[in-house]
Order: structure tokens, then sequence, then C-alpha cells
């Protein structure tokens, strides 16, 4: 590593050498172009020992082996077979390996024989192997995360408007 004969040899003192002005580092034209994207992380995995209770948000992929009571909004969501979702699933691409109860949006819905929801879909394309339990609707979007929101529509002969929210009881002293 070090090599001692060079620590101990006196080197050339200041006024020996010449005096040379300083350039600024010269930069190659590549370093003016935009770099390369990032590569994508690895999907985050939720094991089957943890509970959430809580909405979970990313751009990236997850991967739930536990329990989630909330809404979850992704690009990849698998839920392994193990797994138990309590909310609202959105996401580009989802595969149901386990439960989930509540609506699914996803451009991709794909429910294995293993998987159980008991909720609304909504998707672009959808696939249902044999032995899927499902209960609920199924319904195709153009842009099924989208902010498109079926509003459900008042029935014939109904009021539009709504109660009157009942009075506060008074406060207690």
């Amino acid at each position: 590593m070090f090599s001692k004969s060079r620590i101990n040899e006196p080197g050339p003192k200041a006024e020996d050498t010449p005096k040379a002005p300083i350039a600024p580092p010269q930069r190659a034209a590549s370093d003016f172009t935009p770099s390369a994207p990032k590569p994508k992380p690895p999907a985050s995995t939720l094991s089957s020992d943890l509970t959430i209770v809580g909405n979970l948000r990313t751009t990236g992929d997850i991967m739930i082996e536990g329990t989630v009571e909330g809404d979850i909004r992704a690009h990849l969501l698998t839920v392994g077979e193990g797994a138990t979702i309590k909310g609202e699933v959105i996401a580009d691409d989802v595969v149901v390996n386990g439960r989930i109860i509540g609506r699914v949006r996803g451009l991709k819905v794909r429910l294995t024989s293993s998987a159980r929801v008991e909720g609304d879909i909504i998707h672009k394309t959808i696939a249902i192997e044999s032995g899927a339990h499902f209960e609920g609707s199924v319904q195709r979007q153009d842009d099924p995360l989208g902010g498109n929101r079926t509003v459900p529509q008042p029935k014939p002969g109904a009021s539009a408007t709504s109660a009157p929210a009942p009075a506060a009881p008074p406060a207690k002293s």
C-alpha cells in the first residue's frame, strides 16, 4: 500500500516547479445531455406477519403477503395467497392470489384460482381463472384509473334532494 521510501524522500521544492495557469476542468458534450433514467427499484414486500392500518401509495410495485386495512394505489399490486386487503385497490396491474374486500380498479386485473374478491371490479382487461371466488360486479372502462366514477341516479319518483341532517343534541354542562 504505502512505500516507506517515498514517504522519507524529499519532494521538489515549490520554487523549483514552474508556475502554470490553472485552467477549469473541461466538460465533454455528453455532460450536458440528460442522464439515463434511474433503474426501477424492486417491489416493496409486506410480509405475512405484518398488518397495516392506513392507506398505501406508491408509483412502484407492491407485493402484499400480510393484511392491509386501507386503500392501496400502486403501479403493480400482487396480493399473495395468504394476504387480505380491506379497502379500495387502484393499480395499473392487479394480480390477486389472496383476498380483497373492496373495489378493484385496474388496467389489467387477474384473479388466479386462489383469489377471493368481494367487491366491484372496474377494469380495461380482466382474466379470471377457474376456481376464483368473486362476488360483485364487473365493469369495463377505457380509463378505469381515472376519476370518472359513476354517480348513482335517483330512482323515478324520488326526490333528488336529501333530507336535512338531524339537529345535534344540546351540550351537557
